[in-house]
């Protein structure tokens, strides 16, 4: 799709299902309800998204990486490699890699292990953002305990990264990458956690991240079990709902299953509904 200059592409991975304990399978079919509420948590999607503006190769999260380390069982998969191969894309190719925060299901296509058992980073001419206190906070996870909010995280990989310097830590609440293209900080879901605005030729598009995961929770400001501080996830959900309707803007989810981007507009009962982009 197309923002201005700016061509965008969700590259799926395909769905699912994560379970309470976080371990996490491929899903070959919808949730069973009934499974849901007791089982596992959720049926889910994972799509990183692909921003291309000039000779930027951009990477709005990393996806799960399966398939990408030498000799993995997982083999036939969907993963950044193949989705970018779709584009005419390599790995190479990418320029930037902006993470939302560093749990897993976000962060682990960051690196692959090759056939020497070395840790190596899967794009190798880009530069990685993440804000620091997402790393301080996921390194406190790694040093206490497990049941920490938020404790998703494997770092084991992504600590050859920040050895090789491929990382820069942000600062302060707002930075702008590239023209056009920034990143603010909510915290929230995790105390680091970003999400990114795009605009190009006076079009908008907004990627939340875990603030508005999938299309499904547009409408949902319940607190969430896995979000370090609830409340201010939901206030600021609230406040970026406002400003994507008032600006039109398209908003790209990472966790959706079918609608993956749309614009909203509001129904008789004032609720927020997803609406189709034309010719996408």
């Amino acid at each position: 799709m197309k923002i201005g200059s700016l061509n965008i592409e969700l590259l799926s991975e395909g769905k699912f299902e994560i379970f309470n304990d976080g371990h996490i399978n491929r899903s070959l079919g919808e949730a069973n309800p009934a499974e849901s509420a007791g089982s596992h948590s959720a049926i889910t999607g994972i799509n990183p998204v692909l921003v291309q503006q000039d000779e930027n190769n951009i990477l709005l999260d990393a996806g799960l990486g399966w398939g990408l380390d030498a000799g993995s069982s997982y083999t036939g998969v969907s993963n950044v490699r193949t989705n970018l191969a779709i584009f005419g894309l390599s790995p190479e190719d990418i320029t930037h890699v902006i993470l939302s925060h560093l749990h897993y299901d976000h962060a682990l296509g960051c690196s692959f292990t090759d056939r020497d058992s070395v840790t190596r980073a899967t794009f190798p001419n880009a530069t990685y953002y993440l804000h620091k206190e997402e790393w301080a906070y996921a390194l406190s996870t790694a040093t206490g305990s497990p049941s920490l909010p938020g404790a998703g995280y494997q770092l084991d990989e992504f600590y050859r990264l920040m050895a090789d310097r491929r990382v820069q830590l942000l600062s302060g609440e707002t930075t702008d990458v590239l023209e056009g293209i920034t990143l603010v900080q909510t915290g929230g879901h995790t105390p680091g956690h970003h999400i990114v605005f795009m605009q190009s030729e006076g079009e908008h598009a907004c990627y939340p991240g875990e603030l508005i995961p999938s299309s499904l929770r547009l409408n949902h400001y319940d607190t969430h079990r896995f979000d370090y501080d609830p409340i201010q996830a939901k206030q600021e959900k609230i406040r970026l709902l406002r400003k994507v309707y008032q600006e039109q803007a398209i908003l790209l989810f990472y966790h959706s299953r079918h609608a993956q981007s749309g614009r909203l507009i509001k129904d008789r009962d004032k609720q927020y509904v997803l609406t189709n982009i034309p010719g996408h």
